[in-house]
């Protein structure tokens, strides 16, 4: 089903960008860079957060990791990861599939400026078999995202 809703995303809000379905999984940022021929840092993962009573979701390169001094200033509290049950209920997408297209309800989005790096990242496109491909900025239009500074700077 969550493949499915962005699928229809897609083919609502932007046709021309494809769904790229792989044989090997792309659950986590080291397969996902080796099924797509990319590395780590331009998968573009989406983490879900939890801050206070409010539940966002952030994008961002596939090497940073969450900064929790930058994000509890950016969002106004201490931001906790969903668990995994959390994440399909909220989302619709399964840990390892999740994505900020086709989410089975709104929420906040937003993208760490980290993926400002590249001209294409890859994101997940609602399962662990499936990314696409897309620029940053696209990312921000499509999904009506925020740019936040939210991360570590990369090594």
């Amino acid at each position: 089903m969550s493949l499915e809703s962005v699928r229809s995303f897609f083919a609502e809000h932007a046709p021309d960008i494809a769904i790229i379905e792989t044989a090997a999984s792309s659950a986590t940022v080291s397969l996902a860079a080796a099924a797509h021929g990319v590395e780590p840092a331009q998968i573009a993962k989406t983490l879900s957060l939890r801050i206070g009573e409010r539940v966002v979701l952030v994008v961002a390169r596939g090497d940073a990791r969450l900064d929790n001094r930058k994000a509890k200033a950016a969002f106004g509290g201490k931001p906790r990861m969903l668990d995994a049950g959390e994440v399909t209920e909220i989302t619709g997408h399964p840990v390892g599939g999740v994505c900020p297209f086709g989410l089975v309800s709104p929420l906040p989005i937003y993208c760490d400026i980290t993926l400002k790096a590249f001209d294409e990242v890859v994101p997940a496109a609602g399962s662990t078999q499936s990314a696409l491909r897309i620029s940053p900025q696209r990312m921000v239009e499509l999904t009506k995202a925020e740019w936040v500074d939210v991360c570590q700077e990369p090594a």
